[in-house]
């Protein structure tokens, strides 16, 4: 099959993204972000009243099978406080493009040749995301209305994690909220597993899984085990001195321990830091009950730091 004949057929089958009509006072874009090649789904959010003007800028992407849609409420509410703000899909995630792996041995060539391939879609992968955020901001950078000397990072849940291993890897981010965020890919999993597993793709014995499968309780997307022990934020805070680090978790967090996730990442910490604790809620009550609260520290904290 050839190749852009097969990511049709994919794009296809991908679940739907809502509509959307961004606010009235919103100058909303959609922009296409590449990282390692492939394209991202992008979105830029600016009040009118701030077209044209260089603005400090906050660029956010969400956990563990998320998508932009559910940025959307956040991105606006932040550009109305003044910000230029970008969120984006990760590689191989809703409307963006995915990396390809060969079925078939690829013929002699000079590089260039008709192949039959298959899309990496709906996985989750810590370096592989760690990598678009990298290159998300490579993007920023580029962009008129971003001031990079402004330039903040926002992540809830695995993003939380992502935000720091970006800021840990470029010095321009300057301040981050990280909420109900995880740190660690080494805790959680039995270690032999995920060794296992690295030595059967190693040698070609097991495939890609299925795209968007379900493996952890609810959460859409399975994990790329082999990937795991790599990441691991939590031991990197002290690489981003330069960056002001919020830590927001909840009190009644069910989905992993919080003394080996976001406290220890704030404990560990030797700059400038906060740790909001949410009493009464669990690990998805950030979008739900304390949402508002949760975005009200968020901004708080930009504006102490990026204005």
């Amino acid at each position: 099959m050839h190749a852009t004949l097969f990511l049709a057929t994919m794009l296809a089958q991908l679940p739907p993204q809502p509509a959307y009509t961004p606010p009235e006072t919103i100058e909303f874009h959609n922009v296409d972000i590449y990282s390692e090649g492939t394209r991202m789904h992008g979105e830029t959010f600016i009040a009118k009243a701030n077209a044209g003007q260089k603005r400090a800028c906050i660029l956010m992407a969400h956990g563990w099978g998320g998508t932009t849609a559910a940025m959307r409420r956040d991105a606006a509410a932040f550009a109305m406080a003044g910000y230029y703000v970008i969120a984006f899909d990760y590689r191989g995630w809703a409307s963006s493009d995915a990396r390809v792996v060969l079925i078939k041995p690829a013929p002699a060539s000079k590089g260039t040749f008709t192949a039959e391939v298959k899309e990496v879609r709906g996985v989750v992968d810590p370096i592989d995301m760690g990598t678009d955020w990298l290159n998300a901001i490579h993007w920023a950078a580029a962009e008129p209305q971003c001031d990079m000397q402004r330039f903040g990072l926002w992540g809830s849940s695995f993003s939380g994690g992502l935000v720091v291993y970006a800021a840990a890897r470029d010095s321009r981010v300057k301040a981050l909220h990280s909420q109900v965020g995880s740190f660690d890919g080494r805790v959680g999993w039995d270690a032999s597993l995920m060794r296992a597993e690295a030595t059967r793709y190693s040698r070609g014995s097991i495939d890609y899984p299925e795209p968007y499968k379900k493996v952890v309780g609810n959460l859409i997307g399975a994990p790329m085990l082999a990937r795991f022990p790599q990441y691991f934020p939590v031991e990197e805070v002290n690489l981003a001195p330069h960056t002001a680090m919020q830590f927001v978790v909840a009190a009644n967090e069910e989905l992993f321990d919080n003394k080996d996730h976001g406290l220890r990442a704030y404990e560990s910490f030797k700059g400038t830091k906060r740790l909001i604790t949410i009493p009464g809620i669990k690990h998805y009550g950030i979008y739900n009950e304390a949402h508002d609260q949760a975005f009200r520290l968020a901004l708080e904290w930009f504006n102490l730091y990026l204005k």
